[in-house]
């Protein structure tokens, strides 16, 4: 479980293929400022909203990063989110899984993608950026005014709404510190909604189908 706070960005350094089903056995290694000796094996942190698990880690001698880790990506990962197209040298927004004392400063995130969007608009607002993205229709439902949204693992408050877009507002701070800020249009992104909004439509649903 994740906050939607990134704490970190980290670059991605290799991705490896080796041969069988579509993309194969794909592992991933990232350069990163965490502390990796506080990183367990088989602990999960979320990469720009996907939810990872560290199979391997070590730690750098010099330059900006500390340390080193590695995560395998299944093909489901790959098709289902923005993964399948990254490349070695990509800036990714990390998160590491949050314990019962951390401060729950976003909403509460699984790690786990609905789906990937669009970003189709950008407009500079007294130093803020109003941007707009698609959604595809299946996840529309849980997306609302005023509600949560997580954009490439961060947490976001959901300005307006449409028929297949919504918009937000990106705070300079947010946009110094993730990668959003470097978001162009066209450009892909991770879409997780709001956890609650999930399970409500879920039981809905079941009322609907007359299981209540």
């Amino acid at each position: 479980m994740f906050t939607g706070i990134i704490t970190d960005i980290g670059k991605i350094v290799s991705i490896t293929r080796e041969a069988g089903g579509e993309w194969g056995d794909t592992r991933m290694t990232v350069h990163t400022s965490y502390d990796v000796d506080g990183i367990d094996i088989g602990a999960s942190i979320s990469h720009s909203g996907a939810c990872m698990t560290v199979i391997d880690k070590g730690t750098l001698n010099s330059g900006q990063y500390a340390g080193w880790y590695a995560f395998d990506v299944s093909d489901e990962s790959l098709s289902k989110t923005t993964m399948g197209s990254w490349i070695e040298g990509r800036a990714v927004n990390l998160e590491r899984a949050m314990t019962a004392k951390d401060e729950l400063g976003g909403h509460l995130v699984t790690g786990h993608v609905d789906n990937v969007g669009f970003v189709l608009e950008i407009e500079e607002i007294a130093g803020s950026k109003r941007m707009r993205f698609e959604a595809p229709s299946e996840i529309m439902f849980g997306i609302a005014p005023k509600g949560s949204i997580c954009v490439d693992g961060v947490s976001l408050t959901v300005n307006d709404v449409g028929k297949d877009w919504f918009e937000v507002n990106i705070i300079p701070h947010t946009a110094d510190v993730t990668t959003l800020g470097k978001l162009q249009v066209d450009d892909k992104v991770n879409l997780e909604i709001d956890l609650i909004a999930r399970y409500v439509a879920r039981y809905l649903s079941h009322m609907k189908d007359g299981h209540g």
